[in-house]
């Protein structure tokens, strides 16, 4: 009686599972491979000892198993692939637009000059506090209550003394509380979205000056 190669189906199944991240086309032979020595192992097998049917189920199991885990890789990867070209898309569409990016910067420019604030929590109370290059508080502002979110406010420019600052950089802080207690609101600035990158990981960051690099999903707010 004619007798099989001496390569087991396990050891193509387990050259197939090594290489499932490899291209479909070397899943595809190694596919070829093992149907080839299933059918040789057939044709072969001792009449006394036919080969076991739950052995054979299994094997053809463990194949289907591992293709498809390589075209669910292939499937993924494509996924990805129109996730990130869409992403991209939307960050090009902000190019030249004025986005609320996490900062302190505050700047003044005819007289006139935009802010914002994020508050995880409702808060009573929520003040700005507005300093210059020097870190001499020029301006403190009581804006009022509010919900949780998202939200700007405008500086007219004017100082504590009601005089008209200089038009320029200045800084900004922002204090909330809630009763007795204190929240932890986050100081947005507002900036302009200048180019958009991609880095060498496929991600997408946006340019909003200052060398400063930002991600779509740290954009709070689009003016």
């Amino acid at each position: 009686m004619s007798t099989v190669n001496s390569t087991t189906s396990a050891d193509v199944i387990a050259a197939l599972q090594k290489s499932s991240a490899s291209s479909t086309s070397k899943t595809d032979e190694a596919q070829s491979r093992f149907l080839k020595l299933l059918t040789e192992q057939l044709k072969n097998q001792d009449p006394l000892n036919p080969m076991d049917n739950a052995q054979m189920t299994s094997q053809l199991a463990q194949i289907s198993t591992v293709d498809g885990i390589s075209k669910l890789n292939t499937t993924l990867t494509a996924l990805l692939q129109d996730s990130q070209s869409s992403e991209a898309m939307q960050a090009a569409a902000l190019v030249g637009k004025g986005v609320m990016v996490e900062g302190k910067a505050l700047t003044l420019s005819g007289s006139k000059a935009y802010g914002g604030f994020e508050l995880t929590s409702a808060a009573d109370k929520v003040t700005v506090t507005i300093k210059d290059s020097a870190g001499t508080e020029v301006r403190k502002m009581e804006l009022g209550s509010f919900d949780a979110g998202v939200f700007n406010f405008a500086w007219d420019g004017k100082t504590t003394n009601g005089t008209q600052a200089v038009d320029g950089k200045y800084t900004m802080s922002i204090a909330a509380t809630r009763g007795s207690d204190d929240v932890k609101p986050i100081a947005l600035q507002l900036t302009t979205v200048n180019s958009v990158l991609r880095t060498s990981k496929g991600e997408v960051s946006l340019d909003v000056g200052s060398g400063n690099l930002v991600s779509l999903t740290d954009i709070k707010q689009i003016l």
